[in-house]
């Protein structure tokens, strides 16, 4: 596969070799992943365009973190996860990963401004710090004017351009979305994406984002899906 490697980058930010992942039901077993390669590029975001039940959302939990892989080695800035202790796992997570989902989930009881606080200030920041980070990152994304604003006040776009913000709030090295504007009309989903995009640009993240949406997949710097439970890269 063409990993289409940035000249002046040393290392993929994420890297998946031989990836392999199979499920057991009764007597038969079940083979979603069979030696996946994946290597992302800081600055580079990969649309990753399949049919439901393909084993999309189980790439990017194994990419995450979130689910170990019965082959092969995720390698996260150029360290390999699979020895390491839950522990570290889970720092690795919170601190080089960012997570975007269909539905924002963010908490109703505060504003934007504190769902974007609350990663950073979780991670040990001030809330001074984490005030200023999170103000401006809800600016670059339009938000600017709806820091104050909960969730309900919020329309779908703007919520998950809130989640964006939370996502990328301790600066990850990674970005991974599941469908993110699978639950907006077609105009809003354009102009998340639109923001998504540009984000992962202006900031050097390797993005990894699921979608069915293929005009939106085009925006992306590269194209790949899954084929018997292999990544092909597509036009």
């Amino acid at each position: 596969m063409s990993e289409q490697r940035p000249a002046a980058e040393k290392e993929p930010a994420i890297f998946l070799h031989a990836i392999e992942r199979r499920y057991h039901q009764g007597v038969a077993t079940l083979e979603i992943l069979t030696g996946v390669e994946l290597a992302v590029w800081p600055g580079q975001s990969v649309a990753l365009i399949a049919p439901s039940g393909t084993g999309k959302s189980t790439l990017l939990h194994i990419a995450g973190l979130l689910e170990h892989p019965d082959g092969g080695e995720v390698y996260v800035d150029g360290t390999a996860t699979s020895t390491l202790s839950d522990a570290e796992r889970t720092r690795i997570r919170r601190t080089e990963i960012g997570f975007v989902y269909q539905f924002h989930h963010l908490l109703p009881e505060f504003s934007a401004l504190e769902n974007v606080m609350l990663p950073q200030m979780i991670r040990g920041l001030s809330r001074k710090e984490a005030k200023t980070r999170a103000s401006e990152l809800l600016s670059y994304l339009g938000l600017g004017e709806r820091l104050e604003h909960r969730p309900s006040q919020l329309s779908g776009g703007e919520q998950q351009r809130v989640a964006i913000a939370r996502a990328v709030a301790n600066a990850p090295r990674v970005l991974l979305a599941d469908e993110p504007t699978g639950n907006l009309d077609p105009r809003t989903a354009s102009h998340v994406f639109g923001a998504l995009t540009q984000l992962v640009r202006a900031s050097g993240l390797a993005a990894v984002v699921a979608t069915h949406n293929l005009e939106l997949a085009q925006r992306m710097d590269r194209r790949v899906t899954l084929q018997d439970g292999r990544l092909v890269e597509v036009d």
